[in-house]
């Protein structure tokens, strides 16, 4: 065989190798620790439009049930009446540092370093460090001290990444005080599979693979809806509202026009986010419940 044949064979080797290779999925019989990935959540979610999107859905949700919450505070910036506050897994602290600018006390925990690092650079930024205390560990080491300690526990986009998510859930209420509230988002598998057919990834939805792999940000384990309702409806915990978040912002194929009219795409997902079927096609599904004492 000539040099330039033996090249040849090698070259499409290599090539039929790498085509063959597949990224591993994300483990998953652990709980998921975003130390390498916190700065390209900053950049893909946080720092763009549907960062705002999910922050104003959720301020929103808030502010109609919560008394406490509005984001319409007193004229020296602080809330007429301060909650104590968890925020669980609670990453940079985007949503932590809204409610702390109200005055209200937060402790917000995360497993990863990262995310910890970012939010103590966002709280001091926005001036509330003194109103933020972190705590880095899974939500399960917090201390017993803070059990019925807190006014408003939130868990948002951690149900999808984590083993036991009935175990977490029963945790984060030990927590929350009597008739205290409890503000769950989680990632809608019907989103992620709605987003495989625009695509024409038939042999996914097929498989019902949906699963993030290692890099990605798309999450472990999906949620079906009907599930996260079904193990909420087995606590001791009173349905206040649900919203989807991002009913179609994620859904625009061309990534030039997710950015097109951002003031009318925001109004239409608040909108939009309790019609159905609207609310079912949201990326993250927001839930509000109050304990029952």
């Amino acid at each position: 065989m000539s040099a330039e044949l033996s090249a040849d064979a090698g070259q499409r080797a290599a090539k039929s190798k790498k085509i063959a290779t597949k990224p591993k999925k994300q483990p998953a019989d652990v709980d998921r620790n975003f130390d390498d990935l916190a700065h390209r959540f900053k950049r893909n979610v946080y720092d763009r439009l549907k960062g705002d999107i999910r922050l104003a859905i959720l301020e929103r949700d808030l502010s109609e049930f919560i008394p406490e919450a509005s984001w319409a505070v007193e004229a020296d910036g602080v809330a007429a009446q301060p909650m104590k506050i968890l925020d669980a897994g609670g990453g940079q602290g985007q949503f932590s540092i809204s409610l702390a600018r109200q005055g209200h006390e937060v402790v917000l925990c995360d497993i990863s370093a990262e995310m910890l690092k970012l939010a103590q650079q966002n709280c001091l930024e926005a001036g509330v460090a003194d109103r933020v205390h972190l705590h880095h560990g899974p939500i399960q080491s917090l201390p017993a001290s803070y059990r019925e300690q807190f006014d408003l526990v939130l868990c948002h986009a951690v149900l999808e990444w984590v083993v036991k998510p009935q175990e977490l859930l029963q945790t984060l209420l030990a927590f929350s005080a009597p008739q205290g509230y409890f503000s769950l988002t989680f990632y809608n598998v019907n989103s992620i599979m709605m987003k495989n057919l625009l695509r024409t990834n038939f042999q996914k939805v097929i498989d019902d693979d949906y699963k993030g792999y290692r890099g990605s940000l798309t999450p472990t384990y999906p949620r079906e809806p009907e599930a996260v309702y079904q193990w909420l409806a087995e606590l001791p915990l009173e349905p206040l509202c649900c919203s989807g978040i991002r009913c179609f912002h994620d859904y625009i194929l061309e990534p030039k026009h997710r950015m097109n009219e951002p003031q009318q795409q925001l109004s239409l997902e608040l909108r939009l986010s309790r019609q159905e079927p609207w609310r079912s096609l949201g990326r993250y599904i927001h839930v509000l419940s109050q304990k029952i004492a």
